[in-house]
């Protein structure tokens, strides 16, 4: 007979397997790239590296900052399986920049806390492999087809 999971282990699976839905927003070439070889991390950023998303598609549509000239912004959707998080809610916290040494998966920083001037949340995930892209749109929120992308930019 099999031995079934303790409720400790069944709420550390609960706990630890959370997956939400978040958005990325970048250049179309980016996108592009992005769906060939995955996601690269940052090198920095306000949580360190990793790859920044958020669960509020209004805050995502804010990045990048500038595009270059003739590029098109484009926002990617994606499943994130958030594995353990790190709530990171002051700037100063001890683990900002160094939670992933500490066998963290994702950052956290929660909304309204003084970190983000918008006041949205914010997400920072170490491994990209816990990011599965569902659907890459443009700022009219119409559906940009993967294999279109890939005969236009692939390689």
């Amino acid at each position: 007979m099999g031995q079934s999971k303790s409720k400790r282990q069944r709420r550390h699976d609960e706990k630890y397997n959370q997956s939400y839905i978040m958005y990325h927003s970048t250049s179309l070439s980016n996108a592009c790239q992005i769906m060939i070889i995955g996601f690269t991390p940052s090198t920095g950023g306000m949580l360190g590296p990793g790859v920044y998303l958020s669960k509020s598609y209004t805050k995502a549509c804010a990045y990048p900052k500038s595009l270059p000239p003739g590029e098109e912004q484009v926002i990617i959707k994606a499943r994130v399986r958030v594995g353990k998080v790190k709530r990171i809610d002051y700037q100063g916290h001890p683990l900002q920049y160094s939670w992933h040494k500490k066998g963290y998966d994702t950052a956290w920083v929660p909304p309204n806390c003084g970190m983000v001037p918008s006041g949205l949340e914010e997400d920072c995930v170490w491994d990209p492999k816990r990011i599965e892209i569902l659907n890459i749109s443009n700022m009219d929120g119409d559906s940009i087809d993967s294999l279109i992308l890939y005969h236009i930019f692939g390689t």
